[in-house]
């Protein structure tokens, strides 16, 4: 990478002035830039940037201080040292107005040539500094930027391996390790308030028919729009989890009574027998199940959540044994 050397401007409305600084100046190793007069010094400082400005008080239409005052006003300027040549240097008030105008320093003519290099070499050794430090603190925000991004992949993967640890990869519905974790949940949560829940296991009446008749893609088509329907219907706060196969759990937050729950459930498997207009391997066909629903409702008596399952389950088997397309509630 190459680096371009500093610049120096150079303001004198005198040429022979100008002449002797870039005489001067030529080992310095910055490149000099030559304004004769206030107006043409302000355009070179918007278009190009200065490590140093040697700036002439004396000059017609617009002295020095009117030129550092209009620096100092511009935001990109404001930074760049300014050292005022004047030949009133022994002027107080002259110098106390150049200070107030923005300069860094003075130089009396005439001109006296150590003076003039050692202070210019000083200006331009802080003028690296900065710019070594503005190299490294881009360098440093480009790696952080850098950094952040890695950290937003890290972790948008880490999610998506959480969420695929948790949930079914066909439905993207909760599977069993996370609807066990919220069972629990839910009974933690029932043991420290009035509310009740109720755990509802849903098993499809004559999926395996579809799948028989119409393939394996057409029966997973069916498991998601089965699983749509199902968490459409439920509220945010209720659980709808797939266990594997045509089996779903429900997990109902704040019961408030029998009667709306069952009332629900039976909502839920009128909604499961509607017709479902599916698209196979074979085209467009329309599939036809129902839902039998198991139902137990949680107390303060259930042991764990295991004997909850169970109870539903038998629920389940009851609704089965008493023709499919309808709902149990467990008497445990």
């Amino acid at each position: 990478m190459t680096i371009s050397p500093p610049k120096i401007l150079v303001v004198d409305d005198t040429r022979a002035n100008l002449v002797a600084m870039r005489h001067l100046l030529a080992d310095c190793g910055a490149e000099l830039i030559e304004a004769t007069n206030g107006n043409e010094a302000l355009s070179l400082c918007l278009d190009q940037q200065f490590a140093l400005i040697l700036l002439d008080v004396n000059m017609p239409d617009m002295d020095g201080f009117e030129v550092a005052a209009l620096l100092g006003e511009a935001e990109q300027l404001r930074d760049t040292p300014v050292i005022f040549v004047t030949a009133a240097y022994a002027d107080d008030l002259n110098r106390l107005k150049g200070y107030r105008s923005g300069a860094v320093d003075y130089i009396a003519k005439p001109i006296n040539d150590v003076i003039l290099q050692s202070k210019v070499r000083v200006f331009l050794e802080l003028h690296a500094a900065r710019m070594q430090l503005q190299h490294t603190l881009e360098e440093l925000s480009a790696r952080n930027a850098q950094l952040q991004v890695e950290i937003a992949e890290r972790q948008r993967v880490e999610a998506k391996v959480r969420h695929q640890a948790t949930h079914d990869m066909l439905t993207g519905l909760p599977n069993r390790v996370l609807f066990h974790d919220r069972l629990r949940t839910a009974m933690q949560r029932g043991g420290r308030r009035e509310s009740q829940f109720a755990l509802a296991l849903v098993d499809i009446d004559g999926f395996k028919a579809i799948n028989d008749t119409y393939g394996h893609p057409a029966g997973d088509a069916l498991l998601q729009a089965i699983s749509a329907r199902l968490n459409h219907h439920v509220r945010t706060n209720d659980t709808v989890a797939r266990l594997g196969g045509d089996e779903f759990a429900l997990i109902f937050e704040d019961v408030s009574g029998l009667p709306p729950l069952l009332e629900r459930c039976q909502q839920i498997c009128d909604m499961l027998a509607q017709p479902y207009p599916l698209n196979g391997p074979r085209g467009d066909f329309t599939a036809h199940v129902s839902a039998s629903i198991g139902i137990a409702l949680w107390n303060e008596h259930t042991v764990s959540d295991e004997a909850l399952i169970q109870a539903a389950d038998r629920a389940l088997y009851q609704a089965k044994e008493n023709g499919k397309n309808g709902c149990v509630l467990s008497a445990h």
